[in-house]
């Protein structure tokens, strides 16, 4: 077992492209993922295992966002819970390339733990707005329905797409190249990155403004979600034989 560094050194070669990935992801979460990846390559544990501490970290910070009561403190510690979630769900596909032990079921646990988070992330809010929320109309718990839905669409047609385009993919002709990384691109993905969206939970200690940021996220996710749709159905269109 080399030593940490020689550990980082191996995991900055095994990494995924930086293609449609938000600067968030490229410059924070992976990099953040990439030392935790370390230490648990050290630590001899397993992707799998990794992928179950990142939905430990999560789920317990969207129960303590269902049941406790909103506070600046609770923000802070949510946030951080929800951060380390992300870097650890880096981290186990950065373990598995490192060691080639990745497999079906790693992969199959990782979308199971992610779908599970983004199902209750936002029935988790809608919770806590019932519970401790003082609304100003019940029809913001309509809300976190509705990005609750734009968030499992976009996730689940995105999949869609990336397996769907395996084959066509694989059957592509020897020497086509990737198009290159765009950081504008990179930018503008940044509102739909789950990691910026974390950082919501920092406002819990103040209500309103947390209704307000997390309304404002839910239209940018759902803006996404029709571009993300129409672009991934030409490109699926485009794959049609003759």
């Amino acid at each position: 077992m080399g030593s940490t560094g020689t550990v980082l050194r191996e995991l900055r070669g095994a990494q995924k492209s930086a293609k449609g990935v938000s600067l968030y992801s490229r410059y924070v979460n992976r990099p953040a993922g990439r030392v935790l990846a370390a230490g648990a390559y050290r630590a001899g544990l397993t992707p799998n295992q990794v992928t179950l501490v990142s939905a430990v970290f999560t789920y317990a910070a969207l129960a303590a966002v269902a049941l406790v009561q909103p506070s600046w403190t609770l923000g802070l510690v949510v946030y951080a819970a929800l951060a380390v979630g992300f870097a650890f769900d880096s981290a186990d596909g950065q373990l598995a390339r490192l060691t080639g032990r990745g497999g079906p079921d790693g992969e199959w646990l990782d979308h199971v733990v992610d779908c599970g988070k983004l199902l209750l992330v936002h029935a988790a809010v809608l919770i806590s707005f019932y519970r401790f929320g003082e609304l100003p109309s019940d029809a913001w718990l309509l809300l976190p329905l509705g990005f609750q839905l734009a968030a499992v669409v976009t996730f689940c047609a995105g999949l869609l797409r990336e397996q769907l385009g395996k084959a066509a993919a694989a059957g592509a002709p020897a020497g086509s190249t990737a198009a290159p990384v765009s950081r504008a691109r990179a930018v503008a993905l940044l509102p739909a990155d789950y990691g910026v969206f974390c950082l919501v939970f920092l406002l819990l200690g103040a209500p309103g403004a947390f209704r307000a940021g997390y309304a404002a996220l839910a239209v940018v996710h759902t803006l996404f979600l029709a571009a993300f749709l129409t672009k991934w159905f030409r490109e699926l269109r485009a794959l049609r034989p003759g």
